[in-house]
């Protein structure tokens, strides 16, 4: 599960990797004392004689350890609750022969798999570099080397033509560790020292770490169990950090002092509020450091000023149900992104920086009922707005002392997505904004807001024989049973008949307010070219259409997401894209929720689902408060501690809703250390779906047993996985090679 946040749901990532594999968000579990003695019954790995034969090898069977979880006098049978306890070697045992049936049931198809990992690897440039960004004197960048897993961080003094300074090479740091990830990249404001994150469980629980670019030595400070930002003060010596509580929830902030132990770090926030998470950042004018913390419905903001870090954080608007809120810094105000006095789409007010607080907010740009303000992009002479219309990304720029002479960026394509940048120069002419479409590859812009030129600095390469021209993208329009006109996103190879005999996956998120934008994938054109059409189902839930989009698909209009993949899903069929024999659906996490849901209502809709680290124990989690996230999310979902919501989630959440009857082919994958959606979700559903399911298809968990949430780590070990899902689809159709 992922807390909404309007400020970044632009520029956002997690969708754009859920296009090609399918990743997401969720939850955890605690334990009994008869589930420690659950143990998997005899039939969970095939004997030697079923592996050999030419039958398909017996499933793994769990054991039933009945547990009754009752609540508002209803009481539940959970039969695979002991399967939550991720260090007992019985679970383990069992994770580890359902990847052995799943190695098996689809062992025909290795030859496959690798050839598709080859075919996605070998579209991937090797020796690639990001297009360089200037701020205060340098030149920074990311580049890969031939072969290597792992982004090198580096930098040039004043040049592109100046020696490299290496500041991070994740190669290095990750040498011996199964898991790697860095985050936080951060220079000192005197452009000496480096902070930075690095997490080695891929349980997102970071520890930052200190580097003198002059020397390349590592500092002895190292500070655990942190989100991996550190935001410096203007003193070189002082920084602030997030801490995890033990449900990984960023509850404290905190201030360091290089060279002092870290047990006298100072706690300079604490975040009470179980519903609320806390964060810092530092204003793009470096003036000012703020933290800032957020619910579903609610914000709140302190600033300080960077050059007095040791004193006191003042709050800029004290928090209120209901009205959220966003902080940017430009000379002598603060411009805030708002809902107030109920602007649903979100505003821009300004107020001055002496006397912060809403009494004091003007208006800058009005709530408009048809455009969503996502975010802003402040400049000296120019005022950039990320918005959204009609389902679109749009990007606005205005002039700040001629407010008529406002324009909007024209794209030029039907289905797009275009984002702003990196900018961390307030006195350019020029935005750096990114664009990338169903067909076109992710490109990167420099465009002269006053000549209104535009300069391509890089386009992603695609390695082989790719032409753009060779497909086709297009948006249509389902429609559901309440009328409501659902976007949908399509992709596939030109030449295309619309006979009923395409082979489509289906994808869809519908949750958060996260609007899933219409990107070009590489690693899709193994299914575009094999014939596919690749459809996005903009489903409510999203923020595609605004933000009442995402109000109507929450809480106690939950149910308006599956429908409206059902009706996108029939859409397809009635039009004569496909048929409910070559129709595939794809989500991952709350969107593994999604998958769940659908083959619950509608299972003969659809030939086979991908189901990735699948939030489907709906109501068990969302009751457990020491879970990660949960406490966090009742805005989202729902507190069921209230009988109101406790009865709408058991009338759809996946695990409960499992019943005897027919399912379709189903490839669900976790991992074994997700601090979002805890593995046991998964394997409890695929457990139970196997005890209940009345037909003979496949359905197959696999458990990467050292990786989280995002799936393996480095640059082509999670290509291994897309390759294992593609492999699934395909083996089901003719044209399966």
């Amino acid at each position: 599960m992922k807390t909404f946040n309007p400020r970044v749901a632009a520029s956002a990532t997690l969708l754009t990797a859920c296009l090609a594999i399918g990743t997401g968000c969720s939850s955890s579990n605690t334990s009994t004392g008869s589930s420690s003695t659950a143990t998997i019954e005899q039939a969970a790995t095939p004997t030697p004689s079923a592996q050999t034969s030419t039958q398909a090898p017996e499933p793994p069977v769990a054991k039933k350890a009945p547990k009754e979880l009752t609540m508002h006098g209803d009481t539940r049978i959970d039969n695979y609750y002991w399967l939550n306890q991720r260090e007992d070697p019985e679970v383990i045992a069992y994770l580890n022969a359902e990847n052995e049936y799943t190695e098996q049931r689809l062992a025909h198809t290795e030859a496959l798999q690798e050839k598709l990992f080859k075919e996605i690897v070998d579209r991937i440039k090797q020796d690639d570099e990001s297009v360089p960004f200037k701020d205060d004197g340098y030149w920074y960048y990311t580049r890969y080397e031939e072969g290597k897993e792992y982004p090198i961080y580096a930098r040039k003094k004043g040049t592109l033509e100046a020696p490299e300074e290496v500041m991070v090479n994740a190669n290095e740091r990750a040498e011996g560790q199964s898991y790697y990830s860095a985050a936080g990249i951060n220079v000192s404001p005197n452009n000496q020292l480096l902070a930075f994150g690095e997490d080695t469980v891929s349980r997102r629980k970071y520890t930052i770490r200190f580097k003198d670019l002059n020397t390349g030595e590592f500092l002895p400070d190292a500070i655990p169990n942190t989100t991996g930002g550190a935001v410096w003060g203007n003193d070189n010596k002082t920084v602030f950090y997030t801490m995890k509580d033990s449900a990984l929830r960023s509850f404290k902030i905190f201030k360091h002092t290089l060279g002092t132990p870290t047990a006298q770090d100072k706690e300079v926030y604490h975040e009470a509020d179980e519903t609320f998470s806390t964060f810092v950042y530092k204003t793009k004018s470096d003036d000012y450091i703020i933290i800032g913390s957020g619910s579903t419905l609610s914000n709140e903001y302190r600033f300080l000023d960077a050059n007095k870090p040791n004193g006191e954080f003042k709050v800029i608007q004290p928090r209120e149900r209901g009205l959220e809120y966003s902080v940017d810094h430009f000379g002598d105000k603060f411009y805030i992104v708002t809902n107030k006095d109920g602007a649903t789409n979100f505003k821009l007010m300004q107020t001055p920086v002496r006397q912060p607080g809403k009494a004091n907010w003007k208006e800058v740009v009005p709530h408009r009922e048809d455009v969503l303000l996502e975010g802003i992009e402040i400049f000296k002479d120019y005022l950039t707005l990320q918005e959204r219309k009609n389902g679109l990304s749009q990007i606005r720029v205005k002039k700040w002392n001629d407010p008529k002479a406002d324009y909007y960026i024209d794209f030029g394509e039907e289905a797009y997505t275009a984002y702003i940048g990196t900018n961390p120069d307030f006195d350019s002419k020029e935005l750096r904004y990114d664009y990338s479409s169903l067909t076109t590859p992710s490109s990167t812009y420099d465009y002269n807001m006053v000549t209104k030129e535009r300069e391509l600095l890089k386009r992603q390469e695609v390695v082989g024989d790719f032409n753009p021209k060779n497909y086709e993208a297009k948006r249509v329009y389902a429609t559901a049973d309440d009328g409501t006109k659902i976007p949908v996103s399509l992709v596939y190879r030109k030449g295309l008949q619309l006979n009923g005999n395409n082979p489509t996956l289906l994808y869809a998120y519908g949750s958060y307010g996260y609007s899933t934008n219409p990107t070009f994938s590489s690693v899709r054109l193994s299914l575009l070219d094999r014939g596919f059409v690749f459809a996005i189902a903009h489903i409510r839930g999203g923020q595609e259409m605004g933000r009442q989009w995402y109000e109507n698909g929450k809480l106690l209009k939950k149910k308006n997401t599956f429908t409206d993949f059902i009706d996108a899903a029939e859409f397809l069929v009635d039009q004569k894209y496909t048929n409910p024999d070559k129709l595939f659906a794809q989500g991952g996490s709350a969107g593994g929720l999604l998958m769940g849901a659908v083959v619950n209502m509608r299972p003969e809709l659809f030939k086979g689902i991908l189901a990735a680290v699948p939030f489907v124990d709906v109501i068990t989690t969302m009751l457990d408060t020491s879970i990660p996230l949960t406490t966090g999310e009742f805005d989202e979902w729902g507190n069921p501690a209230e009988k109101q919501y406790y009865d709408y989630m058991l009338s759809y959440s996946p695990y409960d809703n499992v019943e005897a009857k027919d399912y379709p082919n189903m490839l669900v994958t976790t991992g074994l250390h997700d601090s979002q959606v805890q593995y046991w979700e998964p394997a409890k559903w695929v457990a139970k779906l196997r005890d209940m399911k009345t037909d003979d298809n496949m359905l197959l968990l696999h458990t990467n047993m050292v990786a989280g949430h995002g799936g393996a780590s480095g640059r082509f070990e999670r290509y291994k996985e897309t390759a294992l899902q593609y492999a699934f689809l395909l083996n089901f159709l003719e044209q399966n090679q």
